[in-house]
């Protein structure tokens, strides 16, 4: 098992410093994170490039983001926006919407990036309330056990052919005992029957080994 996670890792190490080398930016994310006391539970650099490709290719304006804890992944996603693009990303926790924040202006992204302080599924209410234009892509990275109901706030506020990205979607729904009863185990039951979606759940690797990528496309409405 330890010779199977050093290998992995060593994938990981090379994907990462081939395709997705850390700048300064991320790197003063990391440092901040540690130095706040964060939990270290942000995506890995080659998940932050998937997430960059995946937006790049669809031509995204708009992104949605349910966690930004210190805003790795938000660097990312906001990266692969047009200059003229936005994202905006939904935080509970105002002290890591503060590190957020530092991150964001020292990447030079504060400009592009709405940070929004609350509860996710009020947050996610308020903007279909507000009548928020379309995203065309949403980001799940919050708490699992609200993965489901992230999934049905959000479907209102992604356009056709937009997509839905969800970290953290296979150990616990595998390898975890009560893993029938998990919130992960539901959403991915969910997103897989949902009607409207046509999803994978891709592996990933991380540096503690694999982890889970959900990816859902929403296409036309085949009801009525």
């Amino acid at each position: 098992m330890a010779e199977q996670k050093s290998i992995l890792q060593d994938y990981d190490r090379y994907i990462s410093g081939l395709f997705a080398p850390e700048d300064e930016a991320l790197k003063f994310v990391q440092a901040e994170m540690r130095r706040e006391n964060m939990p270290e539970i942000n995506v890995s650099a080659s998940e932050g490039k998937v997430l960059q490709v995946l937006a790049r290719m669809i031509g995204a304006r708009r992104i949605l983001e349910i966690g930004a804890l210190g805003a790795y992944s938000t660097i990312w996603l906001a990266r692969a926006l047009p200059t003229d693009g936005k994202l905006i990303t939904l935080e509970i926790n105002p002290r890591y919407a503060a590190v957020a924040l530092r991150s964001l202006q020292r990447a030079n992204l504060s400009h592009q990036v709405e940070i929004k302080v609350g509860p996710g599924l009020e947050l996610l209410s308020r903007l279909e309330t507000a009548g928020e234009p379309p995203f065309d892509m949403i980001f799940i990275d919050a708490d699992k056990e609200g993965y489901a109901n992230y999934l049905r706030n959000s479907m209102p506020l992604l356009r056709e052919g937009g997509i839905i990205l969800a970290d953290n979607t296979l150990p616990e729904a595998v390898l975890d005992p009560r893993a029938a009863e998990s919130g992960i185990k539901r959403f991915n039951a969910d997103v897989s029957a949902h009607p409207d979606l046509i999803s994978i759940l891709v592996p990933v690797l991380r540096t503690q080994g694999i982890d889970g990528l959900l990816i859902a496309m929403k296409q036309t409405s085949r009801s009525g």
